[in-house]
């Protein structure tokens, strides 16, 4: 007996490294989690390389790779997937990116990149829309909020190039770049122009807005300006269902996820409450999964807030939320007739706060699949596993195979 149906949980940046504040163990380690270690016990395990050995992936690369999507085939940039992902209809050829909501100083200088973590800049997406105009630049654009500090821009017109560097300092203190074409092309240095003006004319509306004004009176950080990056072409993908034969949804809170799941045919399902941090309603969207499995065949479900702690070096917060994660998923694991596949998409240690290449831990469970001795779900136990050390390139290969859905090579 096979398993007929998929359920695929990211983990986003969940693996990480020994932590001196967890005294040398990492938070998945030291973290309390009955139910993960059941499906450890239960299951396959290994560790595996969400792109290859020794690259360090995004988000972006990591999940199209581990949906079967070579990102060195379909991969143009972050924008685009995340103006899907915001809602933005991306048409072949236009240019999406990928922005903060930041914070600029009196001398212009960038000493906050995420504007304090700010929530809800709807507002100020939609007056950026009424009032920044790129017309004299034969240009139209859509900009959108997405989750937190997050955002994502589309331009559309005749002679617009992806080729461009991004304004983002990478680091508080400095001001913003100026946009550049980095080739020698009309259609990038049209493009690095256009972002220009648009980012002068953006500052301009962002220093006046009331809810900036409200939070400098607050002392909180005022989002008044935006960085941008990621520029990136909408290319074609194959449909999921065409492509692996399962009809899909997915549940994240990160545009970026839901962009993905948008461009390869994934239906998208929002979840009230689900914020992309620690706070995200984690209740919500393990029902929202116990609902889609009912008539699809396979269901995405990404959870992102240990990542956002790997990036702020906070290793105590990595551990208690993966804790939270643990007592949520208890109704995941006895789900009948479903492979489960839990994974992390790349590592982000707390001791560097950015995604590392070091490898992940997997396990797979469901009826038919071998066992194996692990008995703990991290990065250490995991390693001995009987799935070893594989490729994230090997993910829907391997899944395909175990709900027998594989094709023979060969005669």
């Amino acid at each position: 007996m096979t398993a007929e149906k998929v359920l695929l949980v990211i983990l986003d940046g969940i693996s990480d490294r020994p932590c001196p504040e967890l005294k040398g163990l990492t938070p998945l380690q030291a973290a309390r989690k009955p139910n993960l270690d059941r499906v450890a016990r239960d299951g396959i395990c290994g560790i595996m390389d969400p792109i290859a050995p020794g690259i360090r992936p995004g988000s972006d690369t990591s999940h199209l790779n581990l949906l079967g999507y070579p990102p060195e085939k379909y991969y143009t940039g972050r924008g685009p997937l995340e103006a899907l992902g915001t809602g933005i209809r991306m048409e072949p050829g236009m240019i999406g990116f990928r922005c903060n909501y930041a914070t600029l100083d009196d001398q212009g200088r960038v000493i906050d990149r995420r504007a304090g973590r700010i929530h809800q800049t709807d507002d100020l997406s939609r007056a950026i829309s009424e009032k920044v105009d790129l017309s004299e630049m034969g240009v139209t654009f859509d900009l959108r909020s997405g989750a937190g500090h997050r955002a994502a821009l589309a331009f559309q017109g005749d002679g617009l190039g992806a080729c461009v560097s991004s304004n983002d300092p990478k680091k508080e203190g400095v001001a913003p770049l100026r946009f550049r074409e980095l080739r020698d092309s009309a259609a990038d240095r049209k493009t690095a122009e256009a972002l220009n003006i648009f980012v002068e004319q953006t500052n301009a509306v962002l220093g006046r807005h009331p809810l900036n004004l409200s939070r400098r009176s607050e002392g909180l950080a005022p989002a008044n300006t935006l960085l941008i990056r990621g520029a990136g072409e909408m290319g074609f993908f194959e449909p999921f269902p065409e492509r692996w034969g399962l009809s899909g949804s997915v549940i994240a809170a990160a545009t970026l996820i839901q962009g993905i799941g948008k461009a390869i045919g994934l239906q998208y399902v929002p979840v009230a409450g689900a914020t992309g941090s620690i706070d995200t309603n984690l209740g919500g969207k393990v029902e929202a999964v116990r609902n889609e499995l009912e008539s699809r065949e396979f269901v995405l479900l990404n959870i992102k807030g240990a990542d956002e702690a790997g990036h702020d070096g906070q290793a105590k917060e990595k551990k208690e939320f993966i804790e939270k994660i643990d007592a949520s998923l208890g109704p995941l694991i006895g789900i009948e007739n479903c492979l489960l596949v839990i994974c992390a998409d790349h590592s982000t240690p707390c001791s560097i706060r950015d995604h590392s290449a070091d490898p992940v831990p997997i396990v797979i469970r469901g009826d038919g699949v071998r066992t194996d001795s692990v008995r703990t779900f991290d990065e250490y136990s995991c390693a001995g596993g009987g799935l070893l050390r594989l490729p994230g390139s090997a993910l829907m290969p391997v899944i395909c195979d175990l709900i027998d859905r594989a094709k023979k090579y060969g005669a």
